[in-house]
């Protein structure tokens, strides 16, 4: 159970690496930089331990998936991107795969 935690927290900071980086500009903002750099070392260390329990493959899957699915929803929510029809089809087919991964019992 506490691997699940891990792996949210994980996925937590994966999507704020992701923010921070498209805030950074291309790493000429110092602030947004540090930010990404520290919300990657956070998301890597708490995946590590998840990965403890995981399997590799699958915890690492999990992890970019459910962190892929934050961002666009995110992006959408509060950074005025689009969600169309397409997207919300591929995030259907995310979660699917996540599931399918939950289901096979690697954790």
């Amino acid at each position: 159970m506490i691997s699940w935690i891990y792996l949210g927290v994980a996925v937590i900071f994966e999507i704020a690496v992701a923010i921070s980086a498209g805030k950074a500009e291309g790493f000429t903002n110092l602030w947004w930089t540090i930010a990404t750099l520290v919300s990657g070392a956070i998301a890597t260390f708490f995946l590590s331990l998840a990965l403890l329990v995981f399997d590799v493959g699958v915890g690492y899957a999990i992890w970019t998936s459910v962190a892929g699915v934050g961002i666009v929803i995110l992006g959408a929510m509060f950074f005025g991107e689009r969600l169309t029809a397409k997207k919300i089809c591929g995030i259907a087919l995310v979660i699917g795969g996540v599931i399918g991964l939950r289901l096979s019992g690697a954790a």
